[in-house]
């Protein structure tokens, strides 16, 4: 039976975050909020524990996991830090952030999914930050979803999806950001996935020029999973699902040239909702305004999740530009969809 404990996002109670942190202690499964999505942990130095967190999320065994630390000095104990870079991670750290390196050699291989390497990050929230100092080991925890299911932001998603699975479910506030950390492969300096940090806010930092891989912006996918994110599909919904790549103006001519369109939803801007409704009075999924992109990344998976609800026949999303957190919105889209675009996949709906 899974126990739900209920704690406060900006000052967790003791006591709550104590009962929470017995079950870490004990080999026990945990699913707690991060200020990016909501993770599903476990104590990292313990790799039988991690392999049952592969099983509940029916998640490949090659796919890594991320581990969650509290301290730079708890991170040097998972991985080696490379020296130049010491002193940029210590003033980010806690932030929405990952950076891949090289493991200790006495970390289980169930984390690492067998690689040299380690993801390692220091959340920027107060229930998980506390979770972790108190149950007094990092966390191996990758996001809160079933394998290629739309990832929890809050915990009634990860209550829906777990309870019963899992020994205990942190119900604390919505996640902030609502897609997972931006990953960063230090050795080559390069973005593997995108994510709330962006890669301008990231040379910013570093005062260097990083790399953006094909593989963070979604266009392929890893033949291997060199870090959490890279290799598989992910966060897809069970309605067929494409990406329209254009202006609206664009996808609403395309809609125009099929005769009887089956019932679809729309996700997109507040904007682009608006024009559908009023062209097809179909079904709209709000993510927010375009002027802030922060919000439409919030309410991504949400919107992906509601979808399903709808029972319509398929979906449609809208592009974004991959400036700023608009990459990582595209790299979850491009995953979510499977690469599928709108009209390729329906093309035998047109008009002759």
């Amino acid at each position: 039976m899974t126990e739900i404990i209920k704690i406060n996002a900006t000052a967790p109670e003791k006591s709550k975050i104590a009962a929470a942190a017995k079950y870490i202690k004990n080999g026990g499964i945990v699913i707690f909020p991060t200020e990016t999505v909501y993770g599903i942990g476990a104590n990292a130095f313990d790799g039988n524990t991690c392999a049952k967190i592969f099983k509940v999320k029916d998640r490949p065994v090659d796919n890594p996991l991320i581990v969650h630390v509290s301290s730079f000095e708890m991170a040097n104990d998972v991985g080696v830090i490379p020296k130049e870079y010491t002193d940029v991670i210590k003033k980010i750290w806690p932030s929405p952030i990952t950076f891949i390196v090289k493991t200790r050699k006495k970390f289980p291989k169930e984390v690492t999914a067998g690689l040299e390497t380690v993801a390692i990050r220091m959340p920027a929230h107060p229930v998980a930050l506390a979770l972790i100092i108190k149950s007094g080991v990092p966390i191996a925890a990758p996001s809160a979803n079933p394998s290629k299911k739309p990832t929890a932001t809050n915990a009634n998603q990860a209550i829906k999806y777990f309870d019963g699975k899992v020994d205990c479910i942190i119900d604390s506030e919505r996640s902030f950001f609502g897609v997972e950390s931006t990953i960063i492969d230090l050795e080559r300096f390069v973005v593997l996935r995108p994510g709330p940090f962006t890669p301008e806010e990231i040379e910013r930092a570093f005062g260097k020029k990083i790399k953006v891989d094909k593989i963070a912006k979604g266009e392929i996918n890893a033949e291997q999973a060199i870090s959490p994110g890279t290799k598989y599909r992910h966060y897809s919904p069970e309605t067929p699902f494409y990406l329209f790549e254009g202006q609206i103006d664009s996808l609403i001519e395309e809609l125009d040239n099929i005769e009887q369109v089956p019932e679809f939803a729309f996700i997109g801007s507040s904007e682009s909702c608006t024009k559908m409704s009023k062209a097809f009075g179909c079904s709209t999924i709000d993510l927010g305004g375009r002027s802030n992109m922060y919000e439409i990344a919030k309410n991504l998976y949400d919107g992906i999740i509601l979808l399903d609800s709808l029972k319509v026949k398929f979906g449609v999303i809208e592009e974004f530009d991959e400036e700023g957190i608009g990459l990582a919105i595209m790299n979850r889209i491009r995953k979510a969809t499977s690469h599928k675009t709108f009209p390729n996949e329906i093309r035998n709906l047109k008009k002759v």
